[in-house]
């Protein structure tokens, strides 16, 4: 027995001790003798060389930030001996991992404060080709879902609110009001939809959504929008599945599992400012997760996967701010910053001051002398910055609490050069109407756009009396392409190229029929409503500055995210508002009426037949009086015979 428990104690520690091994070479960062390193950063490894600050072995080449210079600025600091593709060799022993964090704050034209935070995990690595173990930075959850259903992108937003263009401009990361889906598949997939069935179903899992409900009958497969953002030039569309749920609820239960997403989670860096509390108390809150793989060199001769969380809110000064043109980071998040995260090569804070550039508007404080400019939505902004990696931004109190404060409200807001509205016109429950409004405001450029509508087969469209109209005159779309809707298996799926004129409002109306749906298939609420999903507009829109084509240059997060194919114009997305349409709906309260009168006559009638059927009847004398009855009490006591 002691031999026995001997052997099993030798065993474990050996386990024990290659685990150790195991997990001492997955952390080790420095390579063998003669053996270069890749220039990609890794947060970890920093921390952990500013902490160590060894000396490197003579023959290596130590690891560079490439966050904070040009790729080609770390091609020049190269030994002679190394050549440009020893630079980014992509036979490392170990995959490279790169965590940057920003938020971005904006303050509007009216008296509101807009936030956009923005989380980006890259990682060289490749699902298809390795089978991938070993998870740091990258979420497992995700990266298992990629491996698993070979996703080639991934998009998802949950959204609360309706972005408000013409008062709040063009936000940085569109997305409609509710859920919205869309997947690429790598070109190996051969049952797309099963696969994408199954992906709906685990990702309803990981982000505790209602994803599960979205199938056959609202996912629609583009033909010409939602091109692929990441490398690749495969765009064939068969591979792609695109649903919305816009009357899906955002709430705490959806931003927790976001969160843990995270490298950090939400106990450091920049995530610390997500409470719940203070999120969902807005005008406007959006949350997003896009997978897509990235170029990880200059030639991408490799490719990582990038990994962005994005989160966007509004907070309406008259309900958070209490009226007043003030806003700080506790009033708005009811936290303060202590520390960026440990594992982020980069943890920045941006304040759009270009409306400000000398202070004349707007007051910051603590104020800062690092200004940054970056092209965004077609404009050169300027921006405040505070890096939280130094320790200088925090002060003395190792706390910081960003004020800002207007001190005028002089200045216009530029008009968005496009926007969008939807509504439905008609009267009655039967015939109806959809009008699509697209303005182009550019004083003297026409431009094209990409209109996508997908309408639920229970609002049959009548095609034929389609019509586009642009200043009073007809507009033919140069592209169409409609998909009809089956009864109870797809919906409607129509997409047009429409060229927009300048400084004009082009409609779209298209009338349809509303289906009598079986008493199973209402709501628990039919009388409210059934929700269509938003219209979406793609278009490369003019741009105010010309965009700046030196990749190369670092530039904040929020961007950098749709790719730029001209100078003079750059993408934008644009959702209008969902529809909210009334379907005939039956008296739900009849058959409850029904019941109760048919339960009373039964009652009623059966219980009295049953009676007269089930019941003996006697004869019953009728009882004597008191006096009689006394005196028969009399007689009995003298043993007379009653009477």
């Amino acid at each position: 027995m002691a031999a026995h428990r001997r052997r099993c104690s030798v065993v474990l520690l050996s386990i024990f001790s290659l685990s150790l091994i195991n997990v001492a070479h997955s952390q080790e960062t420095t390579a063998p003798a003669g053996q270069y390193v890749s220039a990609s950063v890794d947060p970890q490894t920093e921390t952990a060389e500013k902490k160590a600050e060894q000396p490197a072995a003579k023959g290596r080449w130590e690891e560079t930030e490439v966050g904070n210079m040009d790729l080609g600025d770390a091609a020049t600091e190269t030994p002679d001996s190394l050549s440009h593709e020893n630079v980014f060799s992509p036979s490392a022993s170990e995959p490279k991992h790169d965590f940057r964090e920003e938020l971005v704050i904006r303050p509007l034209h009216s008296g509101d404060i807009y936030a956009s935070f923005q989380f980006r995990t890259l990682w060289k690595t490749n699902f298809r080709e390795n089978k991938v173990s070993h998870y740091r930075l990258f979420p497992k959850s995700l990266g298992q879902v990629i491996s698993k259903f070979s996703v080639r992108e991934l998009h998802i937003s949950f959204t609360q609110g309706y972005w408000r263009t013409m008062q709040w401009g063009q936000p940085y990361q569109p997305a409609p009001p509710g859920t919205e889906l869309w997947v690429w598949f790598q070109d190996s997939v051969t049952d797309v939809d099963g696969t994408w069935k199954k992906l709906t179903n685990v990702l309803s899992g990981i982000f505790c959504a209602s994803l599960n409900f979205i199938d056959s009958t609202n996912t629609v497969q583009p033909s010409a929008s939602f091109k692929p953002l990441g490398v690749g030039n495969a765009t064939d569309h068969r591979f792609l599945r695109y649903a919305t749920l816009p009357r899906e609820i955002v709430c705490t239960e959806n931003l927790t599992p976001w969160k843990k997403l995270l490298p950090c989670g939400s106990t450091a860096g920049l995530a610390v400012l997500l409470k719940s509390e203070k999120l969902f108390h807005s005008s406007f809150h959006s949350q997003a997760v896009h997978i897509r793989p990235v170029c990880h060199d200059w030639e991408c001769k490799a490719t990582s996967w990038e990994l962005r969380q994005t989160l966007n809110v509004v907070f309406d000064r008259h309900i958070s701010a209490q009226g007043k043109r003030e806003w700080s980071l506790f009033k708005m998040f009811s936290r303060t910053l202590t520390e960026a995260c440990p594992l982020a090569s980069s943890s920045k804070i941006y304040v759009d001051i270009t409306d400000s550039p000398q202070g004349e508007q707007l007051e910051l404080s603590p104020p800062t002398s690092l200004l940054s400019q970056a092209v965004a939505l077609g404009d050169r902004r300027t921006f405040s910055v505070y890096d939280l990696t130094q320790q200088s931004t925090f002060g003395m109190t190792h706390s910081l609490n960003l004020l800002i404060r207007w001190k005028s409200n002089e200045g216009d807001m530029l008009r968005p050069l496009l926007h969008a509205e939807r509504y439905v016109a008609g009267y009655g429950l039967h015939m109806g109407e959809i009008h699509t409004l697209m303005y182009n405001n550019h004083p003297y450029r026409s431009f094209p756009v990409l209109l996508l509508e997908s309408v639920p087969w229970y609002l049959r469209l009548y095609i034929h009396t389609l019509t586009v109209t642009s200043k009073g005159k007809d507009n033919k779309p140069s592209y169409i392409h409609y998909q009809p809707s089956k009864d109870r298996v797809r919906p409607h799926l129509l997409e047009m190229l429409i060229q927009l004129p300048p400084i004009s409002v082009t409609e779209v109306t298209v009338q349809f029929e509303r289906a009598l749906l079986k008493w199973t298939e209402y709501t628990p609420d039919p009388n409210h409503g059934f929700y269509v999903g938003s219209s979406v507009i793609s278009s490369l829109v003019p741009s105010i500055v010309a965009m700046d084509t030196n990749m190369t240059q670092e530039r904040p997060l929020f961007s950098s995210f749709f790719p730029n194919k001209e100078e003079s114009t750059y993408f934008t997305r644009v959702y209008t508002e969902p529809l909210l349409v009334n379907l005939p709906t039956p008296d739900f309260s009849m058959p409850y009426n029904v019941i109760c009168l048919t339960c009373t006559v039964v009652a009623v009638g059966y219980g009295s037949l049953y009676n007269l059927l089930t019941r003996s009847f006697q004869v019953e004398e009728p009882s004597p009086g008191l006096a009689k009855r006394i005196a028969n009490v009399i007689r009995k006591m003298r043993g007379v015979p009653p009477l």
